[in-house]
């Protein structure tokens, strides 16, 4: 049996793995090369940071994207046309702080104020696009992209429903705007892969919340196998 300092010396030696381990199992939002890097009005990413970026291979402007979400954007475009026969098309991917810096200040300028501003657009920093993960997709010969009319359309209806299935989520859905920090947006889709996509899909709920489980879940394990390890004898 193990000494009462033993055991003592083992629980210091799991809470030390328990810190370490955490921060990246139980906080993958703070990754921001990985798939669940937490963007929004709270938090941001530094002007600094510029991913590596492709040019997907669909229709429409500004298709650049990490490889990752770029070839699943392109699986999911065509699986689009041969479901629906609708052609959707990339309006607006990466964009650095820089390019985000100036809509921004485009927009302040066209409004008159900050507070009204950030009703529209995100401030430099705090956009998704910026991560290279993110995509504002359009339907094909369309006026109503980029508003919420795009939702009710045959094309914006197909993404609600399947986007998940090639790995990316409806970011900013409706009645979530108290948590994501913006309005609906049926057209801004973010890549999280297909596995999150799917469990995110199923419990039908913000990243935000979703990245709460995560970390409870991976806090949960830690604990619990550094107990497993301090009572084997």
């Amino acid at each position: 049996m193990a000494t009462v300092l033993e055991q003592l010396l083992a629980l210091a030696a799991a809470g030390t793995m328990l810190i370490s381990s955490s921060l990246t199992a139980a906080a993958p939002q703070n990754d921001v090369d990985g798939l669940l890097f937490l963007q929004n009005r709270q938090w941001r990413v530094s002007k600094y940071y510029e991913p590596k970026t492709i040019k997907a291979a669909v229709p429409g402007q500004l298709q650049d994207m990490r490889a990752d979400a770029a070839a699943a954007l392109e699986e999911m475009f065509a699986a689009c046309k041969e479901d629906i026969g609708v052609t959707l098309k990339a309006v607006s991917g990466y964009r650095s702080y820089q390019r985000q810096s100036t809509i921004y200040s485009n927009k302040v300028d066209r409004v008159g104020s900050k507070e009204k501003a950030d009703e529209y657009v995100a401030r430099p920093g705090a956009s998704e696009h910026q991560l290279g993960l993110a995509m504002d997709v359009g339907q094909k010969s369309d006026d109503v992209n980029l508003t919420s009319s795009f939702g009710k359309t045959k094309g914006g209806k197909w993404v609600a429903e399947h986007c998940w299935e090639y790995g990316f989520i409806l970011r900013y859905k409706e009645g979530w705007e108290d948590v994501t920090g913006y309005s609906y947006e049926p057209w801004h889709v973010r890549y999280v892969g297909k596995e999150y996509a799917a469990m995110i899909h199923e419990n039908e709920m913000p990243l935000e919340h979703f990245l709460l489980l995560i970390r409870q879940d991976a806090l949960m394990e830690i604990v619990l196998g550094s107990n497993e390890e301090v009572a084997a004898p």
